[in-house]
Parts: structure tokens; C-alpha cells; sequence
């Protein structure tokens, strides 16, 4: 009996191999053509067509893993998309019901170039990230300085950059800072940045906005805006001259104080709101903006481990967490209960579009006697 030669056997033995990697490959390729058949009739689902051309490096398809990588990256596409695109749906339902949220403006290359100050861009990694403080803003930006410092990887831990120093405009490339024709060209090709936004419950923030700007000592602050609450709302004719003076006497800018503050129609007409309150429509522009994903701070670990996955970044950094990323939110009734119910309205009729369009219900508790 003449046994079977080397050579033979291994042909033999590729033989199930190549078999199985064709199968893989007609797989996966029944997956893009099924998977992109059936994205066409959704559109504005995220670019999913985008998130395709992210993974392409990934997509290596004459290997098994591969194929086995390429499935799991439409499983967990599609599971993003299951929970994600409601919240744009009912974004843009209420845009085309209330146009008034587009602030007259037909697209975002209309708006006056300061409106764009809070338009964070990485060119490198294809992303547009609008940042509202206290919505994880300084974690957020933390991780676009890793990305803006190394174009490929490996990236710094963000949770090693000083929080007070993402806050310098230096840093980071915001798309106010470019010419007409560099955002109108950005604007055109939209389709590759992925743009992003985190958003929360409009009144769980402005009590977090309210600890950190009036429960701290923070004598800028407190010299630019306290002393004027105090006097105006608070009935202090003269104000301590500085917060460890006002901090040392008892002297704190109350809740209520805060509340009138926002609620004043003057107030508004002297100075714009600051930042920190300002409404997250006005911050974000989301109506004239196509955003591609809407993360919540209600949910938002889950909703940065979606997010670095659509980014293709989930094995490359980490996102840092604190405990204001994961406390539970307050009850509301603690904080707004003991307010005069014309002020809790007049405040929601200012947050409302916020109410609206982010899907956060109205709260009917709060707003009825």
C-alpha cells in the first residue's frame, strides 16, 4: 500500500479550509448587500454607510476570525441602531413640527461663526463633538485632547489630563475657529464625520450647574455673577466683596435666588445665558445639525461604549468616569417642589424645546399646583 504523499495530504486538508473561507466570505457578503439593502430605506440612521467605511480595515475577509469579527460588528450595529435611532427620529419629528428650533436658519452654514464655539473637530478620526457642560463635557473632552495629541494610536489615558486644562481653547480645533470656506467644505462632507452630542434631563443639569458654579468657592464666579444674584434676588445691598468672604459669613447664592435669576426676562435681554445653563438646543444647533449619534447621561456608560464602538476606537481608549457619570439622578421634587409654582413654569416654558427634543418628559408634578 503506497501511503498518500505529503503534498496530497495537505491539499487534501486545505481542501474543508478554502471551503469554509469561501462560505465565510459569501457569508459576509450576504451581510453587507442585506445589511446595506436594508439601510437604504433608513435614512438618517446614523451614516450607516459610514460606519462601514470605519471598519474596513477590520473587514479582512480571506481570514475566519475576520469573518467571525465582520458578524459581530453588524450584531452590535444593529443593536446600537435598535436603541439609538428613536432618539433621532423624535428629534427630527419635533424639528419639522417646531421651526422655530431651527432659529430661522435653513442649514448650519447660516449661523453666526460664535454659534459654532462649542463644535469641537478631530479631521484625524472624522469626528464633530458638540460639548454641554455638565454633560460629561470635561470627561468628553478629555478623550477628543488623547485623540487630537496622536493621530493613530496609542493614545494617552485621558483620565491622566488635568481637567483644567481641556478648558483651554488652545487645545483643541473647534470649527469656529475655521475659515468660511473650511466649514462650508466640512459641512458638505459631513457624511464622513461621525457628530455627536451627550445630553441630560434640562433640570437634573441645572442643579448640577447650580453646585458647581454657587456651591464652590470659585472667586471669578462669584465676582462676575453671585455678587449680582445676591444683590438683585438675595436682598444683600452690599455683597462681600470676594467668595471666601461670602462663603466665611454664610453668605450662599440660593437655589431659589438661582431659579429667579434664570426666570428674569431682563436678565436675558442684559447678557445671554451663560453656558452652563444655556439651553442644549442653542448650545448644539440640533435641528440644523445631523447629528449622528445622541448619547444621554442617564445612560452613559452604555452609550460610550456604543459610541467608541461606531468610532472604532473601543480596544484604543478608555473612557474616564466619575462619580457625577454615574450618580443617580436627584429627585426633582426636592429641588423644584419649594419653588413658587410660577417660576417652575416659566422656567420649563425656557427648557421646554430641551424637553422636547431630546425626549425627557414633561414634568407634570412640578408644573401643577
Amino acid at each position: 500500500i503506497v501511503s498518500s504523499s505529503p503534498s496530497r495530504k495537505t491539499a487534501m486538508m486545505r481542501k474543508p479550509m478554502l471551503l469554509f473561507g469561501t462560505s465565510g466570505v459569501a457569508f459576509v457578503i450576504f451581510l453587507f448587500i442585506y445589511q446595506l439593502e436594508n439601510l437604504r430605506d433608513r435614512r438618517g440612521t446614523m451614516h450607516n454607510w459610514l460606519w462601514l467605511f470605519k471598519y474596513r480595515k477590520s473587514l479582512n475577509l480571506c481570514q475566519p476570525a475576520a469573518v467571525f469579527r465582520s458578524f459581530s460588528v453588524f450584531v452590535v450595529v444593529e443593536r446600537i441602531l435598535k436603541l439609538h435611532e428613536p432618539r433621532k427620529a423624535l428629534l427630527r419629528e419635533t424639528c419639522l413640527k417646531n421651526k422655530m428650533y431651527s432659529e430661522g436658519k435653513e442649514n448650519w452654514e447660516d449661523m453666526p461663526v460664535h454659534e459654532l464655539d462649542f463644535l469641537v473637530v478631530d479631521d484625524n478620526h472624522g469626528i464633530i463633538y458638540c460639548f454641554v457642560p455638565k454633560v460629561a463635557c470635561t470627561n468628553w473632552k478629555r478623550v477628543m485632547v488623547a485623540l487630537h495629541k496622536n493621530s493613530t494610536g496609542p493614545y494617552e489615558d485621558p483620565l491622566s489630563i488635568p481637567p483644567e486644562s481641556v478648558h483651554d481653547n488652545e487645545v483643541l480645533a473647534f470649527l469656529s475657529d475655521f475659515p468660511k470656506p473650511e466649514r462650508i467644505v466640512r459641512s458638505c462632507l459631513s457624511i464622513h464625520y461621525t457628530k455627536f452630542l451627550f445630553v441630560r434631563n434640562p433640570f437634573v443639569r441645572l442643579i448640577s450647574a447650580f453646585r458647581d458654579k454657587f456651591q464652590k468657592r470659585n472667586n471669578l464666579f462669584y465676582r462676575s455673577t453671585s455678587r449680582h444674584i445676591l444683590k438683585k434676588y438675595g436682598n444683600i445691598s452690599d455683597p462681600p466683596a470676594s467668595v471666601d468672604e461670602a462663603f466665611d459669613s454664610g453668605l450662599h447664592v440660593s437655589f431659589s435666588n438661582f431659579i429667579q435669576f434664570l426666570v428674569d426676562p431682563e436678565m436675558e435681554k442684559d447678557e445671554p445665558f451663560e453656558p452652563h445653563w444655556k439651553q442644549m438646543h442653542r448650545l448644539c444647533h440640533p435641528c440644523l445639525i445631523d447629528y449622528d449619534f445622541i448619547g444621554h447621561q442617564e445612560t452613559l456608560q452604555m452609550d460610550v461604549e456604543h459610541l467608541l464602538t461606531i468610532l472604532n476606537l473601543e480596544n484604543d481608549i478608555t473612557f474616564p468616569t466619575s462619580p457625577e457619570n454615574i450618580s443617580a439622578q436627584d429627585d426633582l421634587s426636592n429641588w423644584f417642589g419649594v419653588l413658587p409654582l410660577e417660576d417652575r413654569r416659566k422656567l420649563y416654558k425656557i427648557y421646554e424645546p430641551d424637553f422636547e427634543l431630546f425626549g425627557y418628559p414633561k414634568p407634570e408634578e412640578l408644573l401643577q399646583d
